[in-house]
């Protein structure tokens, strides 16, 4: 009898215990080296922390350079007065090179050539110096977005405040798929509203009630886009909101949604992203405390 109590008490006693102390450690190591390589993205060649200049292109044919005498003005001291023309007519965006200025695509020299937008895939990149340029396409309007190696921010940037990991934050979702798949409205930082793939939606529960997040993603997509909104916004955190990727749902529709992985958009670090922004119903009652807190570098 009594081995039997003994037995039951060592049963209730392993059962009640907490997550063993290693299990959050190794999971707190993991979330780290995900913010890890967040930073070093965020510093890399393609970061937003190295954007020098976002420029609306108009039908026809806009100058580029230094002087301010130019429709479209480079930094000063990092490029020629003058570079050259760019040339936007039906929908295609061209360049064309001044004599004896070095403007180089994937080393080669440039004198006229088409540019490829991001729309495209892999856009044109021309360089000079240490500044890199490309087309974007946003709707039907496009854009050139002006890159330095050497921006100012880059030697600024001290990381992000974050909230103290917690493993309570990495909750189990049911994904509940749409039938058909939805287009969302969603609104962006330059006012304007696009169509999004919504295949379904994220349903958790947290604080007692259940809550749905509506996701982003096109098929060929290896995880889902999550933007949320929640009270901390405009306090404690970024006051758009923030963004979060999970794994698409496994063979049980189940997802792990990591708040602890909640994400400022680029529009934090940058004045020219052209940031999409939650929906409204993505906008969770209550305060999220996990992940990234206000960004409060030098972004603008």
């Amino acid at each position: 009898m009594l081995l039997l109590v003994l037995w039951c008490v060592l049963v209730w006693g392993i059962a009640a215990s907490p997550r063993p102390a290693q299990d959050e450690a190794a999971y707190a190591a993991e979330v780290e080296q995900w913010h890890q390589q967040r930073i070093k993205s965020l510093t890399g060649e393609t970061g937003w922390l190295n954007l020098a200049g976002l420029f609306w292109l108009k039908e026809g044919r806009s100058s580029f350079g230094a002087a301010k005498t130019n429709t479209i003005v480079f930094p000063s001291g990092k490029a020629p007065a003058r570079i050259g023309w760019f040339i936007l007519k039906d929908g295609v965006v061209s360049v064309r090179i001044r004599p004896g200025i070095d403007v180089r695509c994937q080393g080669k020299p440039v004198r006229f050539m088409t540019l490829r937008s991001d729309a495209d895939g892999q856009p044109t990149i021309l360089t000079h110096g240490s500044l890199s340029w490309f087309v974007i396409k946003r709707d039907k309007e496009f854009a050139i977005r002006l890159r330095d190696s050497q921006h100012p921010h880059l030697r600024a940037f001290k990381g992000i405040e974050r909230f103290p990991i917690n493993i309570s934050w990495r909750i189990e979702a049911k994904f509940e798929p749409y039938d058909p798949p939805r287009k969302i409205p969603i609104l962006t930082v330059l006012g304007t509203t696009t169509k999004e793939p919504s295949p379904g939606a994220l349903v958790f529960q947290l604080q007692g009630r259940t809550h749905r997040l509506d996701v982003i993603a096109r098929p060929e997509d290896e995880q889902l886009f999550v933007m949320f909104a929640d009270e901390t916004n405009g306090q404690e955190t970024y006051g758009a909101g923030r963004y979060l990727y999970v794994d698409r749902p496994d063979k049980d529709g189940t997802v792990i949604l990591d708040f602890n992985k909640a994400h400022n958009p680029p529009c934090a670090f940058t004045p020219y992203a052209t940031c999409p922004l939650p929906p409204e119903q993505n906008r969770l009652p209550l305060k999220v405390t996990a992940g990234e807190k206000q960004y409060e570098g030098p972004a603008h």
